[in-house]
């Protein structure tokens, strides 16, 4: 008698992306796949087209591939930090779940590794089940729902069709704070607490918000949430948004600005933590860590220090393997052989 086959799943853990190289035909071509988004840019497309093209790809690519350049090292630090998480959680998984033939890919929304690449592959090779976890602790229109798109796109063509799920986000999910808070007391016992802890999230248009986009008001609850697992009071912390493009008004108050306020009062130092990414990149390691702290201290602020995102650390394992694994655990009863 032939052995049973176990169900196959496949768990995609998608980010944001990254330029395939720091150069400035990579980084060309990856803000042109990006911004080219109507989820990301919301400008009427002939409007937006003739700004895109003559202007944005025309004098954007040498300064942001410069920046880059600043942050790299053999591969972009987003790509490098998402294929060993993707190994982690697969380790983990496997581990635990016998009863499934258990695969965790790595993907990205734009660049190398391709969400559509992957959605290619379940074509050629069937599952039962696929989990998508976007890498975005705080759902938002921007960045979430692109992923769904990739999978609206797909699934029209599938005859074969997986069952799906899909983990909109974890913002207040208590092992997501308590990381992040373990992460914030472990830097500080090797440097000390500073004046201030600020919490910089990534940063959205205001009318995006006012359309109905969640993602402000859930980056101020996980704000508040670790605040309050780290028992600050309201002058020892704050939140802020970062990474505005354009002129139009973005969720406030803007990062760069309050700590120019900050460093116009002498505040004696400021630790930035960035509770919207998962991994580390270029909005974390140049704009935040460099830009930002040369803006604090050129007006006359003190220490300044970034804390970095919680990438691969065990806490931030432990949390994807179990948002993944509470579905796993549901699969059970419909999926795998007893």
């Amino acid at each position: 008698m032939s052995a049973i086959q176990k169900p196959k799943v496949t768990v995609v853990l998608a980010n944001l992306g990254t330029p395939d190289e720091a150069t400035v035909p990579a980084v060309r071509r990856f803000l042109k796949q990006f911004l080219s988004d109507t989820r990301v840019i919301e400008i009427p497309k002939p409007i937006w087209w003739v700004i895109l093209h003559l202007f944005v790809l025309t004098f954007r690519p040498k300064r942001v591939a410069e920046a880059y350049a600043s942050v790299w090292s053999k591969d972009s630090p987003m790509r490098e930090i998402v294929l060993e998480q993707a190994q982690l959680v697969k380790q983990r998984l496997q581990d635990e779940n016998h009863q499934f033939d258990l695969t965790v890919v790595p993907a990205m929304t734009y660049g190398q590794p391709s969400i559509y690449d992957v959605l290619d592959q379940l074509e050629k090779d069937p599952q039962e089940h696929v989990i998508l976890l976007p890498l975005f602790p705080q759902y938002s229109a921007t960045s979430t729902a692109p992923l769904y798109d990739a999978f609206a796109k797909w699934i029209p063509n599938q005859r074969h069709l997986p069952g799906l799920t899909l983990i909109k986000d974890y913002y207040q999910h208590p092992l997501f704070i308590q990381a992040l808070a373990e992460s914030v007391l472990e830097y500080q016992t090797h440097h000390g607490k500073a004046q201030k802890l600020l919490m910089s999230f990534h940063g959205i248009p205001q009318p995006y918000a006012d359309k109905g986009d969640p993602y402000a008001d859930r980056c101020r609850t996980t704000a508040r949430l670790v605040a309050e697992a780290l028992h600050l009071n309201d002058d020892e912390w704050a939140i802020s948004f970062q990474s505005r493009f354009g002129k139009q008004e973005w969720v406030k108050p803007y990062t760069d600005q309050l700590l120019q306020q900050w460093g116009e009062q002498k505040v004696k130092s400021v630790q930035v933590l960035s509770p919207a990414f998962s991994a580390d990149c270029l909005e974390t390691l140049e704009e935040l860590a460099m830009q930002n702290k040369e803006t604090f201290q050129h007006a006359g602020g003190g220490e300044y220090a970034y804390i970095p995102a919680l990438n691969a650390q065990q806490s931030h394992i432990d949390l994807l393997a179990s948002l993944v694994q509470a579905n796993l655990d549901a699969l059970t009863h419909t999926l795998a052989h007893r």
